[in-house]
């Protein structure tokens, strides 16, 4: 009966869910789920046999075949399956059919996989059988049972958490910081005054980090700028400060203030502060539309408060970098509230994963009314984000939770590839919150709730790069969109991975250029699509 109940665990795992993915990476998930599925049912078996309705000895050996035999038709029927539900998703985002030979795969790595949280489930029970044993000694019998239990889950616990999870995490932590220090011979520091690194700069180019050196070295220069535009343009201030530049949030941010000073970044037209992923990483597909569209009279200032990359980050530890955003931002907006109005520039805010969720956390919108900031975009908000998920539940009832439409649209509005963004009961006020975020984003739309309760963006209308085969299965789905987190990346414009082309309309909505038409989106469009992030 274990067994076949975690061969139909294992046939819901393979049902679509928002990302495709990779056969091995099914056999993992299967095999997981098949392990869960397998742990239920001899749970409810234990429960049934204490309580005198279950007794394994009663299924005979001809019932037990059957059952075998059962179990591998219905494994099989879900296989064969599985390449058609995988493929529904493959089409909804423009990719190739998976290859024939994937099914086999994905049943071989389940059955390892299953294997071994089998022999891992069997140890704990060895475990806790030896240690009720010896309480026994100085127990009552039920007394000792709890106490086996509770002290095989602690050295289970302790190996998980203390061998693998912290091993992997310093593994991944160690590769990180190793990555950010490596300077590649071809990226040499910018001869230009208008970045950190750049001459007359408070920050040593060693010390920007990987990505913040990427930053401040690439991005269209006011030459390609003025190209483009027929016109002439200024060239774009960006300012970075690595987590290595200081030891404090609040010194990292008073260097990148105090760079934003020096480089000029409160004498351009727009500035705006930019919070990079967990990584560090500022998406060029944001960064360098924002230069064009501006013309280049744009100052944009970021700080990086982490190595690992939003994933891990928004997993284990989704605050860290709240102490630099709050300083940056207090110290920006202070001197910038303090100049005259028709002295400084327009204050934009700017966020993508993790960064747009810190970039929300620290903006004190009531204290805002009395000297609004004038807007602010942000892309892919995760699940983490209060403020998304307000937007989300207080949504228009005829919207869908993927683009939902809040209030009257004087403050917020929200877009995705297909569209959005549109004018429905009132102009923009003073300030102009845009959300980006694409329907098969599962860092966007993950909630722990799904183990329980169907998403309201399975419900309806549902997203165009969504699968029309998904569907909710209680436990499954969350598991399925769990996964979905870590291999969100890799597909352009589908999941995680956003594009200059959907930043282009986005930030336009956002800044509202004086004279930007639809030829000129169009233009920009075409102009940008070579740009790859990665």
């Amino acid at each position: 009966m274990g067994l076949l109940v975690a061969v139909i665990f294992f046939g819901l795992s393979v049902t679509p869910s928002m990302v495709p993915r990779s056969p091995e990476l099914q056999g993992a998930l299967g095999g997981v789920i098949a392990a869960l599925g397998y742990l239920i049912w001899w749970l409810a078996a234990r429960l049934l046999a204490w309580l005198g309705l279950w007794s394994e000895r009663r299924v005979s050996r001809p019932g037990r075949i059957v059952l075998i035999l059962v179990s591998a038709v219905i494994a099989v029927v879900f296989l064969w399956k599985a390449a058609d539900w995988q493929n529904s998703i493959q089409h909804a985002w423009g990719l190739a059919p998976l290859e024939a030979s994937a099914p086999l795969r994905v049943a071989t790595i389940a059955v390892a996989v299953f294997v071994i949280l089998l022999v891992a489930g069997r140890l704990f029970r060895g475990l806790a059988k030896r240690l009720q044993a010896r309480s026994l000694r100085v127990l009552p019998p039920r007394m000792a049972q709890a106490a086996g239990i509770g002290l095989a889950v602690l050295v289970f616990a302790a190996m998980i958490d203390g061998v693998a999870v912290r091993g992997v995490l310093r593994t991944v932590d160690m590769g990180a910081r190793l990555a950010d220090a490596i300077i590649p011979p071809d990226l040499a520091p910018p001869a230009t005054t208008h970045v950190s690194g750049g001459p007359g700069s408070l920050l040593d180019w060693e010390d920007l980090g990987r990505w913040g050196r990427n930053f401040v070295a690439s991005g269209p220069t006011a030459a390609k700028i003025a190209d483009f535009w027929n016109a002439p343009a200024r060239q774009p201030i960006r300012i970075y400060t690595g987590l290595n530049a200081a030891e404090t949030p609040d010194a990292r941010a008073q260097l990148a203030f105090d760079e934003l000073l020096r480089a000029g970044g409160f004498d351009r037209q727009v500035l705006v502060i930019a919070m990079p992923t967990g990584s560090g990483w500022l998406d060029p597909g944001g960064m360098d539309t924002l230069d064009y569209i501006t013309r280049g009279d744009v100052a944009t200032v970021a700080v990086q408060y982490s190595y690992l990359p939003s994933p891990v980050s928004v997993v284990v530890d989704p605050m860290r970098g709240v102490a630099e955003v709050q300083a940056l931002f207090d110290k920006v907006y202070r001197h910038w509230s303090d100049m005259p109005q028709d002295a400084r520039p327009r204050l934009y805010l700017h966020g993508l994963s993790l960064g747009a969720f810190l970039s929300q956390e620290t903006v004190p919108l009531l204290d805002l009314y009395a000297d609004p900031i004038h807007g602010a975009l942000w892309t892919g908000s995760p699940y983490l984000s209060e403020f998304w998920r307000m937007v989300q539940a207080r949504r228009h009832p005829d919207s869908p939770a993927w683009r939902p439409r809040f209030g009257n649209g004087s403050l917020i509005r929200t877009r995705n590839q297909q569209g959005g963004l549109d004018r429905f009961d009132a102009a923009w006020g003073p300030m102009r919150f845009v959300f980006l975020q694409y329907g098969s984003d599962p860092i966007v739309f993950f909630d722990w709730s799904l183990a329980w309760s169907r998403p309201d963006w399975l419900s309806g209308e549902r997203a165009p790069d969504l699968s029309p085969k998904m569907r909710w299965i209680p436990v499954v789905t969350l598991f399925q969109v769990g996964l979905d987190m870590a291999v969100a990346l890799g597909t352009l414009g589908y999941g995680h991975d956003y594009v200059a082309r959907h930043y282009i309309p986005a930030w336009a909505e956002t800044l509202a250029p004086e004279g930007w038409t639809t030829h000129d989106e169009t233009r920009l469009k075409a102009h940008l699509i070579d740009l790859v992030p990665r």
